[in-house]
Order: structure tokens, then C-alpha cells, then sequence
């Protein structure tokens, strides 16, 4: 298909992992038709990973609430449907003075669909497995490959059916260069010079079902510390604070606070200049692996075949015999999956990784 000149959408507004995942479709794209238009509706939230992206040529931020979200107040279903139409309306306006030729809905749900049928006459394009009526809205749907399960595989076959089979370098993240030196100084404010080991810990999920211990978090952050010339750095979001400050109570170190004090760039920037993330199944996992630092993922009710770290050099740490192990559920009583790997089991893996950076 020649795409060159052409004006290519990509629906894919979230979550954060599914937002990272989808990077290099439009970078083998651009690669392969640097001519092209390529938009990105996406959530505001995750502008951050896209904003300093030289392959995407336009973002269209929208604000839809999550339904899903933990931290969602009383009545987001009624907010999400009222603010689902004020979009729909403003971009078939935006749409209809400057449409595109072809949108990519890779995000597979009913709203995508939606969002896609809101540009008039470009063909779209979707999944022949999505769900929610979502395959009505697409005029071709592509059939993944079942031997390639993962998240990222699925998407690349968009690429693949537009002749634009992926290089190596389209598996990456772009980090923006001011948050690059904003990371710098914040690192030097928190007394981490150029010869640390840095350890970017990421202790939270949007399911708590994905939650280590905060016995194990504190175990295994004290035994990092007091290796030498080793600085473990605690990230994520202002609502993780109440959760990591808990872990740090318990702990005998005193660990580095990041979460709540960099915005998603800042974060990007954190992960790109550790040595290693130890952190559980979450957004920044795939952004580490995109970014090039080494992953120690910690797995347990989801399939690391299907959204584990992608790429080669990531090590995930899943309980060794249960028939429950990704079971998808949200939340669950039997916590063993992830209760009972041990501090002394995640140690020794991080520090292996640690001695090959």
C-alpha cells in the first residue's frame, strides 16, 4: 500500500502499557514513508511518551474518564458517556475540515470504534478479534498470528499489512531532552552521582491483584541499599505516594522518593537513566524495555507471553507451580502467586542484572 503523502490516525488513547506498545507501528511506518501525516488521538494523561516523538505529527489529546480506574469517584460512568459524546462531536467536526486517509484503530473496544467512524471516507482498519462491536466500524480487519501472542506482535501486524516490516530501532521510546536534564538535576539534588547503580522501582499497578508485599518491597530495597555504590529509586504516580510511603516505613535504608515529583516525561527520563527497573506488571515496565534498561518484572495473574517486558535481556520472576498463574482477575483472596516469591529470590536476580550493566 502506498502511504506516501498520506494522512494516517492512530486510535490507541490507553492505558500507558498499551500506549508504549503501540511505538513501533508508527515508527516502522514513518521509517518506511517518512512523507506521511501520522495523528495519535490519545488520552491527555499519556501525551507525555508521544509529545517529543518526531514520528508523530500530530497528537489529538482527548479526556474521556476511565471507567476502570481504582481511583474513580461515584458517577465516572455517567462522566465518561457525557464526555465520550463532546468528543465524538468535536472531532467529526475536526475531521471533516481536514480528514484522513487512513486510521488504525488499534485499540479495540467500542469507544475506538466510535472515535474511528468519526473521520469521514478514510478506511479503517482494526482487529478481526476485538470485541464490543468494535469490527462493525472497520471496513478491513487484520487476523493476528496465535503463535505471537504478544501485545506488541499484535500490534506490529498492522505494520506488517502495510508493507512496513519492523526494524530493530523501531522498538524504542523517545525520551524528550528537557526532561532528560531535569532528570539530571533531580538526580544530582538527590545526591546520585555518575558512578551509581541506579534501581527504578515501580511497587504499583492499576490492579491490585499485580501487588508485591510491602514486606518484600522493604526487604529487598534495604538489601539493594546497602550494596555498594547502589541507589534504589522509588517511583510512580501522586497516588502511589500513600502505598510507598508505607513500604519505606518499614525499611531500615533510606531509598530515594521519585513518585509524585516528575510528570510522565520525568518519568520516562528516570527509567531511561536507571540501570535496572524491579517493579511489577505496569506501564513503566514497557517503557523500560523500550528505553533500554534491564527488566526484572514480577508476574503473576497476567501472561508475560502476552504483556510481559518485550525483547530479549528481561528477566521475569512468576511462583514456580500454581495452576491460578494468569488468571486475569482483578483482585483476589489467594494472593500466592506474587506473596510468596521471596525478597531474597528478587535480590539475587537484580543484582545479577546489575553486574552486567
Amino acid at each position: 500500500m502506498d502511504l506516501d503523502g498520506k494522512r494516517i490516525l492512530i486510535i490507541k488513547p490507553s492505558s500507558l502499557g498499551d500506549v508504549v506498545h503501540t511505538l513501533p507501528v508508527v515508527h516502522a511506518i514513518k521509517r518506511r514513508h517518512p512523507s506521511c501525516h501520522i495523528g495519535w488521538i490519545i488520552q491527555e494523561t499519556f501525551v507525555g511518551i508521544i509529545a517529543g516523538d518526531p514520528t508523530v505529527d500530530e497528537i489529538i489529546p482527548i479526556f474521556i474518564p476511565s471507567t476502570s480506574d481504582p481511583h474513580a469517584r461515584r458517577g465516572v460512568v455517567f462522566q465518561a458517556a457525557r464526555a465520550t459524546l463532546r468528543t465524538l462531536a468535536h472531532l467529526r467536526k475536526r475531521f471533516r475540515l481536514n480528514p484522513y486517509d487512513l486510521v488504525l484503530d488499534l485499540h479495540a473496544s467500542l469507544r475506538s470504534g466510535l472515535l474511528a467512524a468519526t473521520n469521514p471516507n478514510g478506511l479503517r482498519i482494526g482487529f478481526s478479534h476485538a470485541k464490543e462491536f468494535n469490527t462493525l466500524f472497520q471496513h478491513h480487519c487484520i487476523v493476528t498470528d496465535p503463535q505471537r501472542p504478544h501485545a506488541v506482535d499484535e500490534n506490529m501486524s498492522f505494520a506488517t499489512y502495510l508493507q512496513c516490516d519492523p526494524m530493530e530501532q523501531d522498538f524504542s521510546i523517545v525520551t524528550d531532552p528537557k526532561a532528560r536534564s531535569a532528570v539530571r538535576s533531580f538526580l544530582t539534588h538527590e545526591g546520585i552521582g555518575p558512578g551509581d547503580k541506579i534501581v527504578y522501582a515501580n511497587p504499583s499497578a492499576r490492579w491490585e491483584s499485580k501487588f508485591w508485599t510491602v514486606h518484600g518491597w522493604a526487604r529487598l530495597a534495604d538489601m539493594l541499599i546497602r550494596e555498594p555504590g547502589v541507589r534504589v529509586c522509588f517511583a510512580g504516580s501522586p497516588q502511589d505516594l500513600p502505598y510507598i510511603t508505607e513500604i519505606t516505613e518499614k525499611m531500615l535504608e533510606k531509598p530515594t522518593i521519585a513518585a509524585g515529583r516528575l510528570d510522565l516525561s520525568g518519568a520516562v527520563a528516570l527509567i531511561e537513566a536507571s540501570d535496572v527497573y524491579v517493579g511489577v506488571d505496569s506501564g513503566p515496565m514497557h517503557i523500560a524495555a523500550f528505553a533500554g534498561t534491564t527488566v526484572i518484572a514480577l508476574f503473576g495473574p497476567t501472561d508475560p507471553a502476552k504483556v510481559g517486558p518485550y525483547g530479549t535481556g528481561r528477566q521475569v520472576i512468576q511462583h514456580p507451580d500454581l495452576d491460578c498463574l494468569s488468571c486475569r482477575k482483578r483482585t483476589c483472596d489467594d494472593h500466592r502467586c506474587l506473596d510468596e516469591i521471596t525478597p531474597e529470590q528478587v535480590f539475587a536476580e537484580t543484582l545479577n542484572a546489575l553486574a552486567m550493566t
